[in-house]
């Protein structure tokens, strides 16, 4: 994204950390743990105090608000002091309790109405997208729901990793607070303060100075969000024809199997091959649902573009206000100014007015001065406060995206560093199979 040279604030230069990874055969386990350990910081107060984790998913029928029989899934987050345990000691229980996905949702539309200025970590997907063929788009499929829980861990590690969010007395109670919850966050009365989609766009075609920052962070948004859904579909077809080559080895299992059926010297040698195939066949699901953390870590950055354009909007709402304002006072001004010359610029029906039933009294002019005078005062003060409101939310939210973008740089120089090395992994093995057939044929 490129940035006016004028501009008062910039963003931070590419992070000088560069990520080195060894270890190329990385099991599913172990790759999961790495993608929440190193696209989360751990440096704030909270997570000093506590550990976070969403421990597992559950599902459950029960009646909703309408009294209709539905089937969902709940999460139990578990927190427990970040305390270290001495050799040979038992860590402390957690607490945990069990959330809904709405709730979640309920937590982040409350962290982006009170926190405007901030980039919010989205939410994982609520319906499966960019899916290959073999993929279920069932939302209580057991391997879609698995990678939600993953993606709600890490947005409530993205949360509790921020300087300012990680402070919320709500997202605390979020965490340990069961009951109630809900109720608390409803009595902060941030629906109130939500603003409207037809205020934001009114304000979007309206504003007549846009900020360059702004207006090159929207586009570049815009930009990130199409190269990343290009991607994640290139990613798709991709592994709907890996599957298919993979599962196609299962062919030659079949076929050596057979062959070895009518051979004596040679039937050991082929029967050993054939099972190699057979593996190799087999492989290939375990290594796309591996892949699908991957593309989650992409969905995540193609999700955070909306909460980049969410700030665009807030600026855009804010900059129309003061021009609104500004606008307000000077039109009271100009009519103070007539009214102290007696001349108008421009036709008015004041001035018609005038010219057909005479001029106003003296009093009625003094009166209309004292009322405007007043007026322009209370118009000054709205200005002088609106700009003070835009250059603070200006400041504030160029921090927050200077902050996002060393960590998005970071994150996705990790993400496809670990693509490519579990890609690397996977033609290893590939090689390994067909390495391990070449010495059963020389066995025969």
């Amino acid at each position: 994204m490129r940035v006016e040279e004028e501009a008062p604030l910039m963003m931070m230069a590419d992070s000088e950390d560069v990520a080195v990874i060894t270890n190329t055969d990385l099991t599913s386990a172990e790759s999961e743990s790495k993608i929440i350990n190193t696209m989360v910081e751990r440096e704030t107060d909270l997570l000093r105090k506590i550990e976070i984790n969403v421990a597992e998913a559950e599902k459950r029928t029960g009646k909703n608000t309408v009294n209709i029989q539905e089937t969902y899934t709940v999460y139990l987050i578990e927190t427990r002091p970040a305390e270290s345990v001495p050799e040979g000691g038992t860590p402390a229980a957690p607490d945990s309790l069990w959330r809904r996905y709405s709730e979640f949702e309920l937590l982040r539309t409350y962290l982006l109405v009170t926190y405007p200025y901030i980039i919010i970590p989205p939410l994982p997907e609520k319906r499966a997208e960019f899916m290959w063929h073999k993929l279920s788009a069932d939302n209580l499929d057991p391997d879609f729901v698995e990678r939600r829980r993953v993606g709600l861990e890490n947005f409530l590690l993205r949360v509790a990793s921020h300087p300012i969010l990680s402070t919320d007395k709500i997202f605390f109670r979020f965490l340990t607070e069961e009951k109630g919850w809900r109720e608390a966050v409803l009595e902060t009365g941030f629906q109130d303060k939500a603003d409207s989609r037809l205020k934001s766009l009114s304000a979007m075609f309206r504003v007549k100075n846009p900020d360059t920052r702004f207006t090159a962070l929207k586009q570049y948004s815009d930009e990130l969000n199409t190269v990343v859904s290009h991607l994640l579909r290139v990613r798709a077809r991709v592994a709907d024809r890996l599957y298919g080559v993979y599962k196609v080895h299962g062919n030659y299992g079949r076929v050596f199997s057979e062959w070895s059926a009518i051979e004596k010297e040679m039937g050991d040698g082929l029967q050993s091959a054939g099972h190699h195939m057979d593996t190799y066949a087999a492989s290939i699901d375990d290594i796309l649902e591996e892949e699908e953390h991957y593309a989650d870590q992409l969905k995540e950055y193609l999700f955070y573009t909306d909460a980049v354009r969410s700030i665009c909007r807030k600026h855009e709402l804010i900059q129309y206000e003061l021009e609104m304002a500004a606008q307000d006072l000077a039109h009271k001004k100009q009519q103070k100014e007539e009214l102290v010359t007696g001349t108008v610029r421009i036709f008015s029906l004041k001035g018609m007015t005038s010219k057909l039933f005479g001029q106003e009294s003296q009093e009625q002019r003094e009166s209309r001065l004292a009322a405007l005078g007043q007026s322009i005062q209370e118009g000054e003060e709205m200005v002088k406060e609106k700009n003070k409101e835009c250059q603070e939310f200006m400041q504030a939210a160029w921090e927050d995206i200077e902050r996002f973008k060393e960590q998005k740089d970071k994150d996705l120089r990790e993400a496809l560093i670990s693509y490519a090395i579990m890609q690397i992994s996977m033609c290893k093995k590939g090689i390994q199979v067909w390495s391990n057939a070449k010495e059963c044929f020389n066995k025969m």
